[in-house]
């Protein structure tokens, strides 16, 4: 496996903390990526991140219509280990972007992830003196000042209490388990979803399964798994969520019930969704597992192993590295001009995008007799060759 352009450590001379970036390769001179912020986060987990996101760019590649303003971009991700409730949070992420600022300013675009919010970033990128997290794709933009325009816009708008960056990655999710359903004949009415993790990502999954008939049966946060066989509402809890995540309990109605936080692994469900923390599916705890799809919503939740062995058992996983690609796409699309600051302009794309993305990624899997995760491997190596050619590897 290619060694990464880049690799570094910093350590925070304040608190002693540790955080890393890694850019995995470089497109135009810019590569992509968020920042995570989280206990216990590792280099070797943002290397691997890192890879993933030039396997997103890639996906998302389309060398044949000439009208697509946006091209791929390279790869990269940050990560500080540390955990964001700590009083000191804030002021390690603004030293770590004070230190990585070179980096952001010329190649390094990068946004909320795991442990952190947009708004939290912006703030901190601010005090450490960044024009803004993304500027170093603004030489390749035809008007820099339209396109921070559109994109301010599009981050301001708010769908029923949550901002449109938050939801356009759960459109992107919940579009690829109604893609899997629709390819195996599966009715959206009656399959019941189990989801870890009731933050960005996974309470925008939430609304969207939601509302095209799809049960929620489990939402798991960090105080345990809240469970109703006949579907929770999910409305209610997503307005009972704080910050992080996590539900007030004193939402919930007398007919929920609570167990603990590893029982979304176990309970009746079709869908599966981790959409938390990295690493979540092991090789010992999948044997827990009855549901029929894994859709990784987090980055890397399921263990090569424990894929090897779910795979065994007829059970599915889609990859990581195609469904939780929408985010970073939607940033690109908008910022780009592809799309306006509109919702209903962002979710169709989106979920275009997304089926189209699915389709491909079963079919290859199909034709090769592989899992879905190899297939989108082998687009991914078939694309960078091209990419490489037309834009270059480093420049």
């Amino acid at each position: 496996m290619t060694a990464p352009l880049i690799s570094l450590t910093w350590t925070d001379h304040v608190t002693g903390r540790q955080g890393f970036l890694v850019v995995d390769r470089l497109v135009r001179g810019v590569a992509s990526g968020g920042l995570r912020m989280r206990e216990g986060c590792t280099l070797d987990e943002v290397t691997g991140l890192a890879r993933g996101m030039t396997m997103k760019e890639a996906l998302h590649f389309d060398a044949e219509d000439p009208t697509v303003r946006y091209v791929p971009l390279g790869g990269a991700k940050g990560g500080i280990d540390c955990d964001p409730r700590d009083p000191g949070a804030y002021g390690v992420l603004v030293r770590f972007l004070r230190a990585t600022r070179p980096y952001i300013e010329h190649f390094w675009t990068t946004g909320e992830d795991l442990g952190l919010t947009q708004d939290l970033v912006d703030s901190a990128a601010v005090e450490a003196g960044l024009v803004s997290t993304v500027q170093a794709i603004h030489p390749l933009l035809d008007d820099e000042e339209e396109a921070r325009r559109r994109l301010a816009d599009a981050f301001a708008v708010e769908v029923d209490g949550i901002g449109l960056d938050e939801l356009v990655g759960g459109c992107g999710v919940a579009e690829s388990v109604l893609a899997a359903l629709d390819r195996a004949g599966t009715a959206y009415a009656g399959t019941r979803v189990s989801v870890q993790g009731l933050g960005t990502m996974g309470g925008a999954t939430a609304r969207f399964l939601s509302r095209a008939g799809l049960k929620i049966v489990a939402v798991a946060d960090v105080r345990g798994t809240i469970t109703h066989p006949d579907g929770l509402d999910v409305e209610a809890l997503l307005a009972a969520r704080d910050a992080y995540g996590t539900v007030d309990r004193s939402a919930l109605r007398p007919e929920d019930r609570e167990a603990p936080g590893d029982a979304w692994l176990s309970v009746d469900a079709e869908v599966l969704v981790p959409a938390a923390v990295s690493y979540a599916i092991d090789a010992g705890n999948q044997a827990r597992i009855t549901a029929r799809w894994i859709v990784e919503a987090a980055n890397m939740p399921v263990l090569a192993e424990a894929e090897e062995l779910l795979a065994r058992r007829g059970i599915t996983v889609l990859p990581d590295v195609v469904v939780n690609s929408g985010t970073n796409a939607w940033w690109w699309w908008t910022l780009f001009g592809d799309i306006g600051p509109d919702a209903d302009e962002a979710f169709a794309h989106t979920r275009r995008a997304m089926r189209g993305l699915i389709g491909r990624m079963l079919e290859r899997a199909d034709a090769d007799g592989t899992t879905p995760r190899a297939a989108a491997h082998a687009i991914v190596a078939d694309r960078l060759p091209v990419i490489a050619l037309r834009y270059g590897r480093y420049r």
